[in-house]
């Protein structure tokens, strides 16, 4: 029984405490994109993989340049 005094109070200040949370985490913005991640989830890589395909073509012509000018 003795132990429910210290509990009690441990109960309500853990509580409080995730109260705080949670309204720290609506004002910041935590739950504005609720779908964001559930529609990313599905999307293919194969975009991105594209795009990067020239981005690494290109550094490779750069970097041959590059060799080809210290000659």
């Amino acid at each position: 029984m003795e132990v429910i005094y210290g509990l009690l109070p441990g109960m309500l200040l853990l509580g409080i405490i995730g109260v705080a949370v949670f309204f720290w985490a609506v004002r910041n913005g935590q739950y504005d994109d609720m779908d964001g991640a559930a529609n990313r989830v599905l999307m293919d890589d194969d975009d991105m993989s594209s795009s990067s395909a020239p981005k690494e073509k290109q550094k490779q012509t750069e970097a041959e340049n590059n060799d080809e000018s210290k000659d």
